[in-house]
């Protein structure tokens, strides 16, 4: 008896375990890197930038968008995709095929790093040495930042990345300085547009960024702000003079195919949520990806040595953190009056509409308008005197002016002005201060939560109407046929393109559509068997059609 209810048992494990194996609970791609500690991890395709980088703020985890241009897409076309960077380097060596075209999206109004795409056509540009070329830039922009900022870097600070070919002569820098970064990559253009103006003055006069004093021609004075050594809080604007040297930068010069004069340098991609292409990705339709260059000398310092994942990570425009960063600035309103004292305060914004306290809007205008009202007290009324946003951490650091209320202290400070920090991850904001009594303490204040109806999850809400892409087990991508699911930061990667098949067919509208219905309630009525001579004429008319 105990044999038989032995067997019993087996054969409904057997029976529970093939049932299972048919129908999983779960899908079979679990993308979880390592340890269950980590982050859940999330996975999504979108057809727009726009849903990509929504979807992307809204979400927990610490993602990001990059682009994809993908085979038979057609030139030009690129899909979305949200997901951190351990992630995607985990599947980026995996996915070749799918993957091998790819740009990070640098955000609007991110901190980034100082960076140059470098190119030139070899066939009209006969004899130039392009491994000379870069090494005098490296050599000249490390001067300019000594100059300009005060920051001691040289070649061994910068990775040198390599995609040229036969025919063109194709770089990307991109500068690791020490503890220094800049605020957003419009001012790394305006830097990068002002140190190159001697050589922009031979070529193109008309787009010069110079001011004309009764000294001679002198580019727009550079900003900084200098984050205090407490997780880089910042300090006050130091402004610093550009000394408009002699250095013969002719080697900038190139020619394209029309025969024209133009700059060693790409001007063109310090612009909005620029698609940057990434390391060991090629363009489309192109067999030359990026790789480290062979007169590349920079060395991550931890770790001594090249690894191909901290390569990846250091080739990142927006891989910042917030801890401990100097925030570079280049500030336009220098042009104005490259002498005088630097405009504060609400006279600026009169003269910019799209500014706020006197300095111009962050990506989050409502988040804006929010931290002003809660600078006011005892008739005590503050503005912000300028922000940085960390992409990384998705935090907004507000500067404030005339209004120092600490909420250590109790009361204002005499003369150190605060920070308001605004999480948008977490969606609370807490005080700072740059008094060094607080800094000493490591002062800040309590989380309080953002309003609701400024909250990121709040104000940004996926587009229905896109559709998702799927990614199967072998990496292939295909647009899905299925409506878009309801955007979840926990949303793993979507099942594969198999799958799609089975859950895009019949099943999934035939039970409400009427006609369907309607046949087959006739089908159910009918009495008369079909006969086997019937349907094979009626396949054979098919085939013949």
């Amino acid at each position: 008896m105990r044999k038989r209810e032995w067997g019993d048992r087996l054969r409904e494990v057997e029976k529970r375990a093939h049932s299972y194996q048919q129908s999983p609970l779960c899908s079979r791609y679990q993308p979880r890197l390592a340890q269950p500690s980590q982050p859940s991890p999330v996975w999504h395709l979108f057809p727009r930038q726009s849903s990509a980088l929504v979807f992307a703020q809204t979400c927990k985890e610490d993602v990001h968008v990059f682009a994809l241009e993908r085979e038979g897409g057609g030139m030009g076309q690129r899909i979305y995709l949200v997901t951190s960077y351990t992630e995607l380097w985990h599947y980026y060596r995996t996915y070749r095929q799918s993957l091998m075209h790819c740009y990070e999206v640098i955000p609007e109004g991110a901190v980034c790093k100082l960076y140059f795409d470098l190119e030139f056509q070899r066939a009209w540009n006969p004899g130039l040495n392009g491994e000379t070329m870069v090494a005098r830039l490296i050599q000249y922009v490390c001067k300019k930042l000594n100059e300009v900022y005060g920051l001691n870097c040289s070649s061994s600070d910068v990775l040198n990345l390599d995609s040229s070919t036969e025919d063109k002569f194709s770089r990307h820098l991109i500068f690791l300085l020490p503890n220094a970064t800049f605020r957003d990559n419009s001012h790394v253009g305006r830097f990068i547009h002002a140190i190159l103006t001697p050589v922009k003055n031979s070529s193109h006069p008309a787009e010069s960024p110079t001011t004309c004093t009764s000294e001679g021609t002198h580019p727009p004075a550079a900003m900084e702000y200098i984050p205090s050594t407490d997780r880089g809080m910042p300090g006050s604007p130091q402004p610093k003079r550009h000394k408009h040297g002699e250095d013969d930068l002719s080697f900038l010069s190139v020619k394209n195919k029309e025969g024209q004069t133009q700059l060693f340098v790409d001007l063109g991609v310090y612009t909005k949520n620029r698609n940057f292409r990434l390391y060991k990705s090629s363009k489309l339709g192109k067999n030359a990806a990026f790789i480290v260059a062979k007169d590349n000398q920079y060395v991550p310092k931890p770790d001594k040595h090249l690894t191909e994942e901290n390569i990846f990570q250091a080739s990142l425009i927006s891989n910042v953190s917030y801890t401990g960063q100097r925030i570079l600035t280049w500030d336009a309103s220098e042009l104005e009056n490259p002498k005088g004292p630097r405009p504060e305060g609400p006279s600026r914004a009169h003269a910019r509409p799209d500014c706020v306290g006197g300095h111009q809007y962050s990506p989050y205008r409502e988040v804006d308008d929010f931290v002003l009202t809660l600078l006011c007290r005892d008739n005590v009324k503050g503005s912000i005197r300028q922000w940085n946003y960390f992409v990384s951490e998705q935090l907004l650091v507000y500067d404030i002016l005339h209004y120092r209320w600490c909420y250590n202290v109790g009361r204002f400070h005499k003369s150190n002005n605060i920070m308001i920090l605004v999480d948008l991850r977490e969606e609370v904001w807490y005080q700072k201060c740059h008094d060094p009594e607080c800094r000493r303490q490591n002062f800040r204040s309590s989380n309080y939560p953002l309003p609701e109806d400024i909250c990121i999850s709040h104000l940004l809400k996926e587009d229905e109407e896109d559709q998702l892409y799927l990614v199967d087990d072998e990496g292939n991508i295909e647009l899905s046929q299925r409506p878009c699911p309801e955007a979840s930061p926990e949303g793993a990667k979507p099942e594969s393109s198999g799958q799609v098949g089975a859950s895009a067919g019949w099943e999934d509208w035939a039970e409400d559509d009427p006609c369907y219905l309607e046949a087959l309630e006739e089908v159910e009525r009918s009495t008369e068997e079909v006969s086997d001579e019937l349907l094979l004429m009626a396949a054979d008319e098919w085939e013949n059609r």
